[in-house]
């Protein structure tokens, strides 16, 4: 069997936690090392305690280059600055879940060309690169439920609502982060500003061959831990059959999004790699729902889809998870 040697740096924090969860189950995955340089010489299961029993891998303070891919869970601004003080071998696959090198004008550092990596937009472009840029979790969400209309040019105005987990702001606590805070509350952030919104009109006018697809979108910070919930309204004259027609043929070959004719809830996709999407019509107007698990489809898990791209295995390899259902 096939074997991947593989690092990751930043392995303290949610995504590099929720990274070895997935990893130390994956057939294929063997993790050399997880560096931290706030917790070298510590068992990881003394900072993820969930996988006591499970690894008896240390934190590394040290980088290891006899690795195949190299997973960066860092910070925004850190992944960039990492790579312009360590020279990575040019063989070594990066994976970055910042987002520092996801728009076309970042999307360089020496000689590396960062892929965006969605992949239900860049399938094949994602197998032959040597650097991805994964992208960010509202970004994933709202992308999934417009990419059918924006490959038929369907999109002009679209107005989008969004709302997340605590575990979407980090795992560094703020005013906002607090349980006493965020227990029984709901509320606005960065409206109509948020930092996802460049990645999403990127990759919908690259799809659609036009900037006409202009997303507002107001994303809300919701009183659990994990997940996201968006709803995009457009305008159209299409029929509801026709549109779902629309989306089924688009994501046809597309193991983790589906689309469901019945309601949809956050439920059913927390601690999954799935995107649900469920449309409703209401005269011209469409809405379409779309969910998912903000530290794996939003994250982790779609890092993971993008290393089996990269090394020519199934896609679904390591990521056939049971969701928190109850």
């Amino acid at each position: 069997m096939q074997k991947i040697n593989i690092g990751i740096v930043g392995g303290a924090g949610y995504t590099g936690g929720e990274l070895l969860r997935v990893l130390l189950r994956h057939p294929n995955a063997n993790i050399s090392f997880v560096h931290s340089t706030s917790n070298a010489g510590e068992l990881v299961s003394k900072v993820h305690t969930d996988l006591l029993g499970d690894t008896d891998l240390v934190f590394a303070s040290e980088i290891n280059q006899a690795i195949d891919v190299l997973f960066l869970c860092v910070g925004h601004g850190d992944a960039k600055k990492f790579l312009a003080s360590n020279e990575i071998n040019s063989s070594v696959k990066i994976i970055d879940l910042s987002q520092d090198f996801r728009l076309a004008n970042t999307a360089s550092t020496g000689e590396r060309n960062f892929v965006y990596g969605l992949p239900e937009l860049q399938r094949d472009k994602i197998k032959s690169a040597n650097a991805i840029a994964n992208p960010g979790c509202f970004a994933t969400a709202i992308q999934l439920g417009l990419l059918p209309l924006a490959a038929k040019g369907l999109l002009k105005e679209v107005y989008t609502t969004g709302i997340t987990g605590s575990t979407g702001a980090g795992q560094g606590l703020s005013s906002t982060s607090h349980f006493s805070w965020r227990a029984n509350n709901v509320g606005a952030y960065k409206t109509l500003n948020h930092q996802h919104i460049n990645e999403i009109h990127q990759s919908l006018s690259l799809l659609q061959g036009n900037s006409n697809a202009v997303v507002n979108f107001v994303p809300w910070r919701g009183d659990f831990t994990r997940g996201i919930f968006v709803t995009s309204v457009i305008s159209t004259d299409l029929s509801i059959d026709a549109v779902y027609d629309l989306y089924n043929h688009f994501y046809a070959d597309h193991a983790f999004t589906i689309v469901s004719k019945s309601t949809i809830d956050l439920k059913q996709v927390v601690n999954t790699n799935k995107c649900l999407i469920h449309i409703e019509q209401q005269g011209n107007k469409i809405a379409v729902h779309s969910v998912i698990d903000n530290l794996l489809k939003g994250a982790v898990g779609q890092a993971v889809q993008n290393m089996n791209l990269i090394f020519d295995l199934e896609e679904t390899t390591g990521l056939k998870i049971k969701a928190n259902y109850f």
